[in-house]
């Protein structure tokens, strides 16, 4: 949009801080609303309001008109990542809710590679056909996943909370950290290799697609790591390859693009595959883990939201120097490492 005319470099990274405004929203009322609709009905309204978003951006109204459709989509996304993985978890033998963890938020990598696949097509017909084209697209995915919808037992309100272990204030710390360690990646790496290092807008669109193909490797690896060495080994693993991530976009060669857009997909969806069981495996109770998955979840979405708007100052007050905001990202990146290896040495207790 950016090259469109539609928006500037700025407003860019505004829209992109609203929407996770709105999935933070989306993460601390997705519950509440399921109490009333259930899990699954709630998971239907979270992408039909993903399809209106994405449809009613095709028109451009100007910045506040996409900053509020985006919010909106972004609360659709709070609420799809606060109930489908643990709905999932719980529906599932222990031996394989690693795997079963790792194939939900899979799903985020693999939206990631068929939008950032279709865009380039999309585009040679227009921006209000690239919306129009991915509404259409998550409309089908819809389809696909509505009969397959989890559900789980909500407590109602009033009844008595299962107790939390004591390690959960680090395992939300670690998690936010995570999140705005994430917050460049997710923001500016098309940006940065479409306008930083010079490499076109369908070289910035091929970097989702490499972006989401290290995602559905993430999530699958992940998955797998979980249940053969535990929760808390893979945590590491996959927060030591998100710093290295950040560190690949640090350098000005044009060709780290490519494997930097692939790790930041990797650990970006991977990690949030291994923390969905970790908090599992630390909360067997499946309300006290879901209840501390949505913790986690509204941890990632707050420290986002301000990550992401305080980022957006930073690109402007820097004459949008993409050093000055990936720099950053490391630095939360390897304050959430520096977590999960305490984490680990304490073994969440």
């Amino acid at each position: 949009m950016v090259a469109a005319g539609w928006v500037d470099g700025g407003e860019a990274g505004l829209l992109g801080a609203a929407a996770l405004l709105g999935y933070l929203v989306g993460a601390l009322g997705g519950q509440a609303v399921a109490l009333r609709l259930g899990v699954p009905r709630t998971l239907d309204l979270g992408m039909a309001l993903i399809v209106v978003a994405l449809t009613a951006c095709a028109w451009n109204g100007g910045f506040w008109w996409l900053m509020g459709w985006r919010t909106l989509a972004g609360v659709a996304g709070g609420f799809l990542m606060a109930l489908a993985g643990p709905a999932t978890q719980a529906s599932v033998p222990a031996a394989r809710r690693g795997t079963a963890g790792g194939v939900v938020i899979g799903g985020v990598g693999v939206g990631i590679a068929l939008g950032a696949a279709a865009v380039p097509l999309l585009l040679t017909l227009g921006v209000p056909a690239t919306w129009l084209g991915l509404a259409g697209m998550t409309a089908v995915l819809w389809g696909f996943a509505h009969p397959r919808w989890p559900d789980m037992a909500l407590a109602p309100r009033g009844a008595p909370a299962e107790p939390l272990p004591p390690g959960r204030h680090l395992v939300v710390l670690t998690h936010g950290l995570h999140g705005a360690g994430m917050v460049p990646p997710m923001v500016y790496l098309a940006d940065l290799a479409a306008r930083g290092r010079g490499l076109g807008v369908e070289f910035g669109a091929a970097v989702w697609l490499l972006f989401g193909i290290g995602g559905v490797l993430g999530s699958v690896l992940s998955g797998r790591a979980v249940d053969r060495i535990g929760g808390l080994p893979a945590l590491l693993l996959w927060l030591a390859a998100q710093a290295l991530a950040l560190a690949l976009a640090l350098p000005t060669p044009p060709w780290l693009m490519g494997p930097a857009a692939i790790v930041s997909g990797f650990a970006a969806v991977g990690v949030t595959a291994v923390m969905l069981s970790v908090t599992r495996a630390i909360a067997p109770a499946p309300a006290a883990a879901s209840r501390l998955w949505v913790r986690c979840t509204a941890a990632f979405a707050v420290v986002q939201t301000v990550v992401g708007f305080a980022l957006a100052g930073v690109f402007a007050w820097t004459g949008e120097s993409h050093a000055a905001v990936f720099g950053t990202g490391l630095a939360f990146s390897l304050a959430a490492l520096g977590c999960a290896a305490l984490l680990a040495q304490r073994g969440a207790g």
